[in-house]
């Protein structure tokens, strides 16, 4: 039986197209009809071929194994391939921003959350503390008038002297009424006298030794102390006993 070689190209594998030389052979055997066929021959060209019988064909096909095989892969793409594959790349390239964009805004969400949380923090203390200056005034007006109680003779304090007597109970009222205005504003009165000392309450002006009194306990109070909320606006002027 007779076998007609016939040597086509697959892709672009010719010496003429530039093809590296490590290419490789693949043969395939077919039988064609009677009549003309058309070839695409090693050189690039076609060629038409008859036959007068049926005939057993044995086709040789140059497969490049270089880049040129993925250069002609890229050739034999359709256009709906490369449209689908350039939006596929858009669409990626939108998700990136999208991303970005969304990394951005939480960001920025978080910082504008911290910023109104640190404003209502500021507001809060504004409200609690800022009569703390007001207060720092009222408390050497607070002094004097305690003084003024604890130096009057509270034997002399009788109908016999009714000008003193007055005075002394409108010295009274008027500490009284001032230290319920401190109370309403969450001012706290600190006397610490026979509690353990604390630094973060007390000023400690003097040690002392005391019988049956453990060292680090206040004995003394010079001067009461004043909290605002938990702020010490003054702390108690204290002795210690060691």
């Amino acid at each position: 039986m007779r076998v007609t070689v016939v040597k086509t190209l697959l892709g672009i594998g010719s010496k003429a197209s530039g093809c590296s030389p490590l290419c490789s052979l693949q043969k395939t055997t077919a039988r064609l009809s009677a009549g003309s066929h058309l070839y695409r021959t090693i050189a690039g060209g076609s060629r038409t071929l008859k036959f007068p019988s049926s005939t057993l064909v044995e086709k040789t096909r140059w497969m490049c194994s270089s880049g040129s095989a993925e250069k002609a892969a890229e050739k034999e793409t359709s256009p709906e391939q490369l449209e689908l594959k350039k939006l596929n790349d858009e669409l990626e390239e939108e998700r990136k921003k999208s991303a970005e964009f969304q990394d951005k805004y939480m960001r920025a969400l978080a910082e504008n959350q911290n910023t109104l949380n640190r404003m209502r923090k500021q507001v809060d203390e504004a409200k609690i503390y800022g009569i703390q200056n007001l207060v720092k005034d009222l408390l050497e007006f607070s002094d004097v008038l305690q003084t003024a109680l604890e130096s009057t003779p509270k034997d002399q304090v009788t109908e016999n002297n009714i000008h003193l007597k007055n005075l002394h109970v409108g010295l009274t009222m008027v500490s009284s009424s001032l230290q319920k205005v401190f109370k309403k504003y969450g001012v706290e009165v600190v006397d610490p006298l026979g509690e353990k000392f604390n630094p973060n309450l007390h000023e400690a002006l003097f040690q002392q030794e005391v019988e049956n009194k453990e060292a680090g306990t206040v004995v003394a109070v010079s001067k009461i102390g004043y909290k605002l909320s938990d702020r010490v606006i003054r702390p108690a002027l204290v002795g210690v006993a060691k």
